[in-house]
Order: C-alpha cells, then sequence, then structure tokens
C-alpha cells in the first residue's frame, strides 16, 4: 500500500515523497494541593504525505490509513509538484535501526493507582521538607508513539517512541512573603526512570528552591560576569545559539551563521555539539522524521564553525549527502531542521576556580526559558534560581535576575569551560514555526565575562 500511494505522489511530478505514519497513546495526570484534578489520555492517528519538487513542498494528512483517503492525500500533496515524468514504481526496503531507548515497562500502560501513587510520594517530600510549604502541584504525563517512515527512495523504517515527564511545583510562604520553586525530569523512559530518579526527589528539590527564594533579595543591574551553572543552563545555548545553527533559517539566509562555515564564530573553548544518540534522552531519536539514521553533528569545534542541523531539503540545496536531523511534531506537520539534545562540551576548568575568578557577578543554575531573535541571536533568559557571586563565593539568593545578551558575542566571551559537564534531565520542549517536539540540554560551568543583567540597581 505505501509503494502505492508513494508512486501516485509522484506521478504528475516532484523528486520525492514520503510518508510519516502515526500511532500515539497518552497519560496524564494533575495533582493540585493534594488532590487529583485532571487525570486524561487519548489516542491519536494518521499518516502525512509530502511530495518535494526542488525547494517546494507539498503537504496533506490523512487521519486514517484508509487507502483511498491517503491516495487523496498524495493527490493534494502532488499539486505542487505538476511536471516532469513522475515515477513509475516504488520499491521499499526494511531497515532496522539501533534502539537508543529500551523500555521493558512503559508509564503510559502503568495502572492509575501506581502513577498516582508516583505524585503522591512527591507531594509528600516536598510537604515535609519545611512546615513553610503551604502548597505543591505535580503533573506526569506519558508518552508512546509508533511511527512508520516510507520514502520513495526505498526507506521503510519503524520506531517505538517512549516518553516521561514529571513536573513538581512548591510555594513557600513566610509571613506576608510567597516564593514558588520547581523540579522536573524524564526523558525515554519507562517506569525505571524512578528507581534511578525517585518521586521524592523532584518534590524535595522543587521545596528546596521554593524555601531559597524566600531569601532572595532583589538583582543588581548592569553588565557583569555570569558563571552558569553545568546542566539546565544548557537552554540557553539552544535558544541562543542553537536555532540559528538549524539550517532553514540559513538557507532562507535569516540566520546570524548564515555563510560562516569555517569561520570563528565562538572562544576557542568553545565546542557545540548536536547528539541524538544518548541513551534514554529526551531528545534523542533512533530515526529521525524522514527515515534518516541519525548521527552526531559536530556544530562548533574549538570557536569555528563547522556544520548546519539539515533536512533533506535543506542537505539537498547545501550540497550535503546526509541530512537527519527531520524532525516534527506530529503527522500534521511537515518536517524541518530541528535540534535533538543540544550541548557545549567539557573543558578542563575546576568549577571552583571559575566560581573563585569573579570578584561580582551572577551564578544562574535555573532557567524558566527566554526569548531569542534568530536573525541576530539578540536574547533574553530569565532565571527562577540564581545567586550573587562575590569575592569569588557564593553569597545571597537572587530574584528577578533576567540576562540580557546576544547569543554569538556571549560564545565569543566564554573564558573558562568546567570539566563537569551534566547533561539536563528531561523537561524541554522546543517551539519552532507552531510544531513543538521534545530536546535534551546540557552545560559544563562555564564564565560568561560579560552579560548585561536586568534587575534593580543595589
Amino acid at each position: 500500500m505505501a509503494e502505492r500511494i508513494l508512486s501516485r505522489a509522484l506521478a504528475s511530478g516532484g523528486d520525492f515523497a514520503d510518508l510519516y505514519f502515526e500511532y500515539r497513546r497518552s497519560a496524564s495526570l494533575s495533582m493540585e494541593d493534594g488532590r487529583i484534578r485532571v487525570a486524561g489520555g487519548g489516542v491519536d492517528m494518521g499518516v502525512g504525505v509530502r511530495v518535494v519538487c526542488g525547494e517546494a513542498v507539498g503537504y496533506a494528512y490523512a487521519e486514517s490509513i484508509d487507502e483511498d483517503e491517503l491516495l487523496h492525500a498524495a493527490d493534494t500533496a502532488a499539486r505542487i509538484a505538476r511536471g516532469g515524468g513522475g515515477i513509475a514504481s516504488v520499491n521499499l526496503r526494511r531497515r532496522r535501526p539501533k534502539n537508543r531507548y529500551p523500555v521493558d515497562a512503559e508509564v503510559v500502560d502503568a495502572e492509575g493507582a501506581e502513577r498516582v501513587e508516583l505524585l503522591r510520594r512527591a507531594d509528600a517530600a516536598a510537604r515535609k521538607a519545611s512546615r513553610r510549604i503551604v502548597r505543591v502541584d505535580a503533573s506526569l504525563v506519558a508518552v508512546t508513539k509508533e511511527i512508520l517512515v516510507a520514502s520513495s527512495e526505498g526507506a521503510f523504517v519503524a520506531d517505538h517512541q517512549p516518553m516521561v515527564r514529571m513536573g513538581v511545583s512548591a510555594i513557600a510562604r513566610r509571613g506576608k512573603r510567597t516564593e514558588a520553586g520547581s523540579s522536573g525530569g524524564g526523558g525515554r523512559r519507562g517506569l525505571d526512570y524512578f528507581e534511578d530518579v525517585p518521586p521524592t526527589f523532584h518534590g524535595e528539590e522543587a521545596a528546596r528552591v521554593a524555601l531559597v527564594n524566600l531569601d532572595a533579595r532583589p538583582a543588581p543591574a548592569g553588565e557583569l560576569p555570569v558563571v552558569l551553572a553545568a546542566g539546565d543552563s544548557g537552554i540557553l545555548l539552544h535558544e541562543a545559539v542553537g536555532h540559528g545553527l538549524e539550517a532553514d533559517f540559513n538557507r532562507k539566509r535569516t540566520s546570524n551563521y548564515t555563510d560562516r562555515i569555517g569561520k570563528k564564530v565562538a572562544s576557542p573553548l568553545v565546542t557545540v555539539v548536536d547528539d541524538p544518540t544518548i541513551v534514554g534522552s529526551r531528545g534523542s531519536i533512533n530515526v529521525d522524521d524522514e527515515g534518516e539514521v541519525p548521527s552526531i553533528h559536530r556544530l562548533i569545534v574549538a570557536g569555528k564553525l563547522r556544520n548546519y542541523m539539515h533536512d533533506r531539503v535543506s542537505a539537498r540545496y547545501f550540497g550535503r549527502k546526509k541530512a537527519g536531523s527531520g524532525r516534527r511534531e506530529s503527522f500534521r506537520h511537515p518536517p524541518m531542521p530541528r535540534m535533538t539534545n543540544t550541548y557545549m562540551a567539557p573543558g578542563e576548568d575546576d568549577p571552583e576556580d571559575i566560581i573563585r575568578s569573579v570578584n561580582r557577578g551572577i551564578y544562574a543554575k535555573r532557567f524558566s526559558g527566554g526569548q531569542v531573535n534568530i536573525s541576530n541571536g539578540d536574547f533574553v533568559f530569565s532565571l527562577v534560581e540564581g545567586y550573587l557571586i562575590e569575592g569569588g563565593r557564593i553569597t545571597a539568593p537572587l530574584k528577578g535576575v533576567n540576562l540580557i545578551g546576544n547569543g554569538p558575542v556571549a560564545m565569543e566571551a566564554v573564558s573558562m569551560v568546567g570539566h563537569d559537564f551534566r547533561l539536563s534531565d528531561g523537561m524541554w520542549t522546543c517551539g519552532k514555526d507552531g510544531q513543538s517536539v521534545p530536546v535534551g540540554v546540557g552545560m559544563p560551568t562555564i564564565k560568561v565575562d560579560a552579560l548585561t543583567v536586568g534587575g534593580t540597581e543595589i
């Protein structure tokens, strides 16, 4: 059937066509202040049909696997690619990629009572941390996807993609002051995730951050050195640098990194990698959403730009043989170049030496997200946990910290890189052009000599 549909899609022209079959099951629980408020789940299924002619893409989808509906979707997608002789037939060959996320017991299949108990353990741990914790909310979301990609070049490859994410938030109160803290994690894991990272950890960590923030004082304002902590700080790299290295922005010439392959774009201490092969990580994939088995992409090496991340369209445009970074939110969306697990490689500096090198600055530990202008790399990020560095020591917790800067400029200003690389626990979702996909981020402790800190002058 897939061969017939692909042949139909290319019957009136086009260079390439593919089918993306998806079957998705999800289950979610939400606990608010000790009570289950929302319990949900769902099943979604359909097929996306894409026809590519040069840089033009025709896309349509069907919310079933009925052959007549898929043939209609193929005709719709093909309208963008009229002309040419077409392809008489397609012969598919099955491929079996290496599995980077083997799971024995998926969370989506666990009994409801078992999933509720995971939330109750997190809730109890947060409340036990202090009598000042006055509210705890927790959530658990599990998804499993079965995908199958068939292409006119003969690819026929399937993947089974599990996912789990737990999130906990806590509110602490002292007098009239209230502050919040949060913790979360997961990945392409099953119930075994909670053996390695028990729910109590996320409860305790959410409470710890909330209690720390009760003592937070207003952040200073001005240009200061900033130490980015290992792990979650990788989200700044993802947003401020990573998106600019996605090849579609460079094909359209809207990225700050356009035409800079081989040129210096960062400090010689900076090496940036996108790695889809990390076992169990939230951003990992066995096969991309175009049916390509992906590999590790070394994007920036010792400060020089080496590669972009490509989907099929951009790889052809730039004359590259391999793509591997084509991802999509669902069968309703065409693929585009996207990150998987993006991180900065470790260096040789001792993290304590990095902190000791700062007389007065900011220690950025946890981020809530930010905004980035892809065309020039300008960014604004907010911290949910940050500290003042004074005399080479981490001192007071701070509130209202915003980091303002430019991605390429910040990477040029990296003067120390720690040996303590850490991958963030799986909690990040990346949005682009209306599509969201799960990603991983990572970072060693690094020192950026100067960023603008938005706060209240003290």
